[in-house]
This record gives structure tokens, C-alpha cells and sequence, in this order.
């Protein structure tokens, strides 16, 4: 691999981008089927040991499973995130946590194969939701799709960011500040950082072999997060909704490739 010394991120070969490629499409099939397991009567424990039984069953290691930072120095204990409702991120899955028809369940997965790292979440719909949790839903959907429509060769990374926050803004939600998306290879979270707000025109020019996770992290109210009392758990400080979704995306001069495959997409298919 060879490194973009200016800002650190690292550009991938045609084999690596091989790799992460076989990864996300790995990850991809396992969250599909995660989600839609997500029904009312099953708790988020039960998808846990089901993400990390087909996880290890495709050869590969739960990525989130023992993480820690300096921002998290307690372990994640868990092979997958499960955020409910005002959660929005690193929900912890537990046999208590059982769904709900109406809640809004986010899912967030990554894996380890041959020493890279896939990661996307899905936020679905448990059974029947409100109008507004469902437009939530697409928004932030439609978010994503806007964002990876600026990860061309070229553009900067706070183009990306831009468009998700100008799409998220005009149809009356708003985005979390606080949270990032991020670039990806051997480790999980990879420099350049990618807010989902802010100006265009600014920060990293996007080049051929980058691989970058796009986020957008969206709430119905206006306001900051918190974090809650398990030490991962964040959740909206308004008590409004929450709603995340994430690709893998690498930058080509063929444009963007969507390397875990437009999973929201395949869910609702499925559900259909």
C-alpha cells in the first residue's frame, strides 16, 4: 500500500481493494441476514450470537468484538452494535433488550478477514413504525446515496460531508455533529475523518484508492448527544429518533464503487 503523506490516509493496490471488496460483500450478506432476524420477540442478544456465528462461520473474526480506544477504554464486549430507538450508535445487545413492534433497530457490523476490515449498519424498521421513523429511515438512506455520489476522484472529503448534511437539512432532520465517518484498510477506523455537515471545498482531495466508510447519523430533533451509563452507548441528549446507515466506498476513476452493495436496499427488497 502506499501512503498519502500529506494527510496520512492510506491508498489501496488493486489487491487489497480485491480483498476488502470479498470483505464488504462478506459483511454485507451477514447483515442482511441479522436484519432480517430483527422481528418483534427477539432480543438484540439473539442477533448478537447470530452475527457472530456466521461472522466465524465465513472464516472470519468479529471486528468490534474487544475494541477499545482512548475514547473507549473498556472493551466492547459484543460482536455487534444495536441501537434502539434514541440510541444512536454502539448499542450493546443483551437478552433483556427484546424488540418491540415499532422500534427502530440501527445495526452496525464489521469483520476481520486476511488482515482487513469491513464495517456498515443498517437501520430497519420493526414491524409496523411511525411515519416519521420511517421517513427517517429514508432520509438518512437517501443521505448516504447523496454522499457517495461525491466520492469521485477529485473531489474533497468535505464535498461528501456537504451533500449529506444539505439533503439531511432540507427534508427537516437533522445530522449528529459529533460522529464521523471514516477511511478503513487494515484498521477499522482510518484517517481522513468524514463529518456529515460543514462547506464544501474542503480538506483531502479524493484519489484513486481511497476506501472510505460514509455514515450519515441523523436525528428527528435538533441537539447534542450523551453518552449513556454502560461506557459505549450514545444516545440522542433531545430523546428524539436516531437513524444510521453505512457503505464501504472506494474511490475509482470509474467513479464511486459501493463495495458492500447498497445493503438498505437489499433488506427492503427482502422484506418486500
Amino acid at each position: 500500500m502506499s501512503i498519502l503523506n500529506a494527510e496520512r490516509i492510506i491508498l489501496k493496490t488493486e489487491r487489497e481493494l480485491e480483498v476488502l471488496e470479498e470483505n464488504a460483500r462478506l459483511l454485507a450478506d451477514i447483515l442482511v441476514e441479522v436484519a432480517l432476524a430483527a422481528v418483534p420477540g427477539v432480543s438484540t442478544g439473539e442477533l448478537d450470537r447470530l452475527a457472530e456465528r456466521l461472522i466465524r462461520q465465513a472464516g472470519a473474526e468479529p471486528a468490534f468484538k474487544g475494541f477499545q480506544d482512548e475514547l473507549h477504554p473498556r472493551p466492547y464486549p459484543a460482536t455487534l452494535c444495536a441501537s434502539l430507538n434514541q440510541e444512536v450508535v454502539h448499542g450493546l445487545p443483551g437478552p433483556d433488550r427484546v424488540l418491540r413492534e415499532g422500534d427502530l433497530l440501527s445495526l452496525d457490523l464489521g469483520l476481520v478477514r486476511k488482515g482487513y476490515c469491513a464495517d456498515a449498519a443498517v437501520t430497519v424498521e420493526v414491524g409496523e413504525v411511525s411515519p416519521e421513523g420511517r421517513r427517517l429511515v429514508e432520509v438518512a438512506w437517501g443521505a448516504l446515496q447523496a454522499g457517495v455520489a461525491q466520492a469521485r476522484i477529485g473531489q474533497r472529503v468535505s464535498d461528501i460531508s456537504h451533500a449529506i448534511g444539505a439533503y439531511v437539512r432540507k427534508r427537516g432532520f437533522f445530522v449528529i455533529r459529533e460522529l464521523v465517518g471514516h477511511g478503513i484498510g487494515r484498521k477499522l477506523h482510518e484517517p481522513p475523518q468524514i463529518p456529515n455537515f460543514g462547506p464544501p471545498g474542503r480538506g483531502p482531495r479524493l484519489q484513486e484508492g481511497m476506501v472510505l466508510c460514509l455514515e450519515p447519523m441523523i436525528q428527528t430533533k435538533d441537539g447534542p448527544i450523551r453518552a449513556g451509563g454502560d461506557g459505549w452507548t450514545v444516545v440522542t441528549a433531545s430523546g428524539g429518533l436516531a437513524a444510521h446507515c453505512e457503505e464501504m466506498v472506494a474511490i475509482t476513476p470509474d467513479g464511486p464503487r459501493v463495495l458492500t452493495g447498497w445493503i438498505q436496499e437489499e433488506i427492503w427488497r427482502r422484506r418486500k
